[in-house]
């Protein structure tokens, strides 16, 4: 995938995943960047996180990150953050930067595990030679239980580009999840401005995805710009957004295990967070999850999950569609449940709910929950 002005990646194996697969990658601009920061609202943070929200405060532009697969590097105590700072000042010297702070770092994989140094002192410079302008690498050196890699692209009026690139398949909830998301630009947008926007790009987007209701320390969405090009600012929000929200599915579709995307659309709420409350209820509840996988029209079970949302208090006006047939309204209605069974069994499953209490509405995405799941985590660490 064509990168923008000004970026180059890389993505290569340092033996930090005993499979030997690629798990270390760097992005590096030709030029400084503007950047924005959303981060995991978990209370165990990774000291990547926590380096770079210090990074974030302090407002200065940065030249790279640096990320590494198939280890966390969290709950490691003081010698978990010192590895990280020591990541960082490796990739700066490799890079041929004066000062560490000009590198981010990002690590994904498994908790308390602590990071073999020598591996990034080995292989950071090569690394660096490796890099060039091509997503592929950089995509698949990030991944961790996804089955592929997941990028988007848009091309803006005058040239300009939007590359993002993600990693997400398990741990994923509202409130960040266990992804990481890198979104490049070399369109010219102020750093204050895409610091107030992006956290509202990523509420409608990666917080709003589900697959197992875990919350990850690691996560971090981030999104980078060179400032090479001029843009019409309305047409690169509107590309950011669907940036984003591409990624965000392409996330959830490939949850762990997951065979169909479920689509929660919630409309006629009181307030658009009992909307978004009602609708990650849905999204998340392993009764619901499990019901798609098998296509069974359960509509009770997305009853009681709108139900224990706290989205609405009087239950008796709601109404609920699957695959846009009508299965209840308020008391059950008769259907063919054969029928919306048969509807069921493709890779997109809607569910659309009527609250009859308000004009806000929201959308959560999850997936359905299958026996693989439970195959992939019970063997994750062994």
């Amino acid at each position: 995938m064509k990168l923008p002005v000004g970026f180059k990646l890389a993505g290569i194996s340092a033996g930090i995943k005993e499979s030997g697969k690629l798990d270390l990658a760097l992005i590096v601009s030709e030029y400084p960047l503007n950047w924005a920061l959303v981060a995991t609202t978990n209370h165990l943070k990774a000291p990547c996180v926590s380096r770079n929200k210090g990074r974030f405060s302090s407002s200065k532009k940065v030249r790279a990150i640096v990320v590494n697969s198939g280890n966390a590097n969290c709950a490691n105590g003081e010698k978990g953050l010192w590895d990280n700072e020591d990541v960082a000042g490796l990739a700066a010297g490799a890079l041929g930067y004066s000062t560490p702070h000009d590198v981010l770092t990002a690590s994904t994989g498994i908790i308390g595990k602590p990071l073999d140094i020598k591996k990034f002192r080995k292989f950071l410079p090569k690394a660096v030679k490796a890099l060039k302008a091509d997503t592929k690498n950089f995509a698949e050196a990030i991944i961790t239980t996804d089955t592929h890699r997941k990028q988007v692209s848009v091309k803006l009026r005058g040239g300009g580009r939007i590359v993002g690139i993600a990693k997400g398949s398990g741990m994923i909830h509202p409130n960040m999840a266990t992804m990481l998301a890198f979104v490049l630009t070399d369109a010219d947008i102020d750093q204050d401005l895409l610091r107030e926007r992006w956290p509202e790009i990523t509420n409608k987007s990666f917080n709003r995805i589900t697959v197992d209701g875990d919350t990850s320390p690691n996560d971090m969405a981030f999104v980078f710009a060179n400032c090479r090009k001029r843009v019409d600012e309305r047409e690169f929000w509107d590309g950011l957004e669907h940036v984003a929200m591409e990624l965000a599915q392409k996330i959830v579709r490939d949850g762990e295990g997951a065979s169909k995307l479920i689509t929660v659309n919630v409309t006629n709420a009181r307030t658009e967070e009992g909307a978004s409350n009602a609708a990650k209820a849905v999204a998340k509840s392993p009764l619901v999850k499990t019901a798609v996988n098998g296509s069974d029209p359960n509509w009770g079970r997305i009853l009681n999950a709108v139900g224990y949302s706290g989205a609405v208090s009087d239950m008796g006006n709601i109404s609920i569609k699957l695959q846009s047939i009508l299965v209840y309204a308020g008391k059950p209605v008769d259907f063919d449940a054969e029928l919306v069974s048969e509807s069921m069994q493709i890779n997109d499953v809607v569910i659309d709910i009527d609250l009859a209490a308000g004009k806000a509405s929201s959308v959560a995405w999850g997936c359905d929950l299958s026996a693989d799941y439970v195959k992939i985590n019970a063997d994750y660490t062994t």
